[in-house]
C-alpha cells in the first residue's frame, strides 16, 4: 500500500504508477478538454455520478497525479491544486465561510494572508479576528463566536519563523467545533504532518519548497477527511446544492465532502486552476523534496549559529537554534529539521540592513522565499509594506528584520558572502 510507504518513497513514486509499456515518468497532458463517446456518459460526469476528466478547469490527468501525491504525503483523503498559494488560501476559507461568518487567525502570518483577511475578506463580509498565537487556549476560545467557522495558523510563521503550538490550536478547534486549517508551506510534509497533529485542512503555496526551483506559481488544499461537517455550522456542505440537482456533499461524498465541494463548486465558478505544465513541474520538483528539506535545514542551522556569534549581528531567530523561543516546539513538531528560513538584524537598524543587503553578491535580493537558491528580503519595506506600524508589531516584524531563505549551496560560500557584506557595513 502506498499509504504505508515512507515519505521519501511517496515523494519519488507518488500517485503515478504506469501500466505495462506506459511512460515511466508522469506525462504532461496539455489538453483543456476530453472526448466522450455518448451524451449519457458525459452527463454522468456533470452530475457527479462518474469521476473522470471533462474540462481542465476542474481536473486534468497531470494535475490529478500531483494532487494525489500531495494528499498521499500529507495523509489526506484528497487534494485540490490551484493557480497560486493565495488562491489556495482564498478557496480553503470561502469553501466554508460567507458573509456574516468569522475566522480566527494567528497574527503572525504571511503579509499577503494578513492583508487578504484584513481587507478582502472584510469587504466580503467575513470577519477575521487576528490573535497573538502566544495567548492561552482559553483566551483564544473566548474570541470564538457562534459564527466562527475556522481557526488558522502557519506551521512556521512567515516571516517571524515562530512554530505553531499544534496541541493548543487543536484544543481550540475541538472546543469551538470548527476546523483547524494550517499553512504548511515552510515545513512541508517532509518535516511536519499537520493532519497527524490535530489539523483538518492543510494549505500550501507550492511555488515554494514543493516546486523548489522558483520556476512556477501554484498552491494546493489538502483535505484531512477528519472533521464532522454535519454539526449544524456548515449548511453549504450538508444542505442540498441546487446547482448540482440538490445533492448533499456530506451525504454523497462522506469524508471527502469538503474537497469535492471545493472542486466542483468553487473551482468551477472561480477558475483558480493551475496550468497542466505547472502541475508537471510541481510534481517533478516534489520528487526531491525530502533531500532538499534536509539540506535546507542543515544549512539554515549552520547559518543561524554563525550569525549568533557574529559581532555585526544584533539578533537571530531560527526555531532549530538552541535557546530560541520556539526551540522546544520545534523539537516536538519538527524533529527532522526546522526548514530553511531564518531572520536576523544587523547592528545599526533599518539603514544598516539595507546596506548589508545591497552589499551581498552570492545571496540575491528577490521577492521570493523557500527555493534552492539563497535569498534575502527586508519584510518591513516589501512583503509587509502595506501594513501599519501597529500591524507590523502584531506580525512580529521589526524595521531592521532581514528574512534569509537559506538555499542548498555550500554553507561556506554563503558565510564568505555574508563576511564581505558585513565588512562593507562597518
Amino acid at each position: 500500500m502506498k499509504e504505508d510507504w515512507n515519505i521519501e518513497t511517496q515523494a519519488v513514486q507518488g500517485a503515478y504508477w504506469p501500466e505495462n509499456a506506459e511512460p515511466r515518468v508522469l506525462p504532461l497532458i496539455q489538453s483543456t478538454t476530453y472526448r466522450y463517446d455518448t451524451c449519457e456518459e458525459l452527463a454522468k460526469v456533470f452530475d457527479l455520478e462518474q469521476e473522470s476528466h471533462m474540462y481542465t478547469r476542474l481536473s486534468n490527468p497531470t494535475t490529478d497525479s500531483f494532487e494525489k501525491k500531495m494528499a498521499l504525503m500529507e495523509g489526506g483523503v484528497g487534494a485540490l491544486a490551484t493557480s497560486s498559494g493565495m488562491s489556495a488560501t482564498v478557496l480553503a476559507f470561502l469553501n466554508i465561510a460567507q458573509a456574516g461568518d468569522g475566522i480566527l487567525a494567528s497574527s503572525t502570518i504571511y503579509g499577503g494572508s494578513f492583508t487578504l483577511f484584513a481587507t478582502t475578506f472584510k469587504n466580503l463580509g467575513i470577519e477575521v479576528i487576528l490573535f497573538n498565537p502566544e495567548l492561552s487556549a482559553e483566551e483564544i476560545i473566548a474570541l470564538g463566536k457562534p459564527n466562527t467557522k475556522a481557526i488558522f495558523g502557519e506551521t512556521i510563521g512567515n516571516p517571524l519563523v515562530n512554530v505553531i503550538d499544534f496541541d493548543k490550536f487543536s484544543k481550540v478547534s475541538k472546543a469551538l467545533d470548527i476546523p483547524f486549517i494550517v499553512d504548511n508551506t515552510f515545513a512541508t510534509a517532509a518535516l511536519c504532518k499537520p493532519l497527524e497533529l490535530g489539523a483538518n485542512i492543510v494549505i500550501y503555496s507550492t511555488s515554494k519548497y514543493i516546486d523548489g526551483h522558483a520556476s512556477v506559481l501554484g498552491g494546493i488544499v489538502v483535505d484531512g477527511g477528519n472533521f464532522n461537517w454535519d454539526n449544524g455550522k456548515f449548511p453549504g456542505l450538508v444542505e442540498p446544492d441546487e446547482s448540482y440537482h440538490g445533492i448533499s456533499y456530506t451525504n454523497r461524498f462522506g469524508t471527502s465532502a469538503y474537497i469535492v465541494k471545493a472542486r466542483v463548486q468553487l473551482m468551477r465558478n472561480m477558475g483558480m486552476a493551475p496550468a497542466p505544465f505547472n502541475s508537471y513541474l510541481m510534481n517533478l520538483g516534489s520528487e526531491t523534496l525530502h533531500l532538499r528539506m534536509e539540506r535546507h535545514s542543515e544549512n539554515a542551522l549552520k547559518m543561524a549559529k554563525y550569525l549568533k556569534n557574529h559581532e555585526m549581528c544584533d539578533w537571530v531567530k531560527y526555531p532549530g537554534l538552541e535557546g530560541n523561543q520556539y526551540y522546544e516546539l520545534a523539537q516536538r513538531y519538527l524533529p527532522k529539521g526546522a526548514s530553511g528560513v531564518l531572520t536576523f538584524g544587523v547592528k545599526g537598524g533599518r539603514d544598516a540592513a539595507r546596506k548589508f543587503i545591497n552589499a551581498l553578491k552570492l545571496v540575491a535580493l528577490v521577492t521570493h522565499v523557500a527555493d534552492v537558491r539563497s535569498c534575502v528580503l527586508q519584510p518591513a519595506s516589501t512583503t509587509q509594506r502595506q501594513l501599519s506600524d501597529e500591524e507590523l508589531i502584531a506580525c512580529g516584524v521589526s524595521p531592521d528584520m532581514i528574512r534569509f531563505s537559506v538555499g542548498i549551496e555550500n554553507a561556506d560560500d554563503l558565510i564568505a558572502d555574508f563576511e564581505q557584506a558585513f565588512a562593507r557595513c562597518k
